[in-house]
């Protein structure tokens, strides 16, 4: 299987190359990304947890899904794409902002990436891919928040920094 580019980008979200995932992790190299957050008609966020065997941050907890864009793809069709393929469903998406985080990681991999959040609807059950995705649970937003603050060591870097500085960006 060939290995997935990523597109490098500048502070101003600009494409300047491709590059495959691996060594843009590998060298800490700025490259686009998007989280997708979906709630419930009750106002309750659906979580994952990560598989278990994933290359970096493996069983923590972390928003519905998030990836790369492809070369080519809107933050709009990655997000509906991977969706698809680590929750087994469709829904319409909105982006709502975008920021830059870097986090390493204890296998000396680093993300370094322009984030796009975006937000969606759904009420049904998912159908998850376990390749991807061990667990799912809903949870109030100020739920998820209070749990960040008590059990830190069980969620994602970029999760906790969405929380931290953009939580107002990512209600419905």
């Amino acid at each position: 299987m060939k290995e997935e580019l990523v597109i490098l980008v500048n502070e101003n979200d600009e494409q300047i190359g491709l590059m495959p995932k691996m060594e843009a992790h590998e060298k800490a190299v700025l490259h686009r990304a998007f989280s997708v957050f979906i709630f419930n008609n009750d106002n309750e966020l659906m979580l994952q947890q990560r598989a278990l065997h994933k290359y970096h941050s493996p069983g923590l907890w972390t928003n519905t899904c998030c990836s790369h864009q492809r070369d080519g793809e809107s933050n709009i069709e990655a997000g509906t794409r991977r969706l698809q393929e680590e929750m087994g469903f469709v829904t319409q998406l909105n982006e709502t902002t975008s920021f830059i985080y870097k986090a390493p990681f204890d296998n000396g991999l680093t993300e370094h990436e322009l984030d796009h959040i975006l937000v969606g609807n759904f009420n049904e059950t998912p159908v998850i891919n376990e390749d991807e995705v061990v667990a799912w649970k809903w949870m109030l937003l100020e739920d998820v928040k209070k749990d960040i603050e008590n059990n830190p060591q069980i969620y994602t870097a970029w999760f906790k920094i969405i929380f931290e500085k953009f939580y107002e960006h990512i209600s419905l």
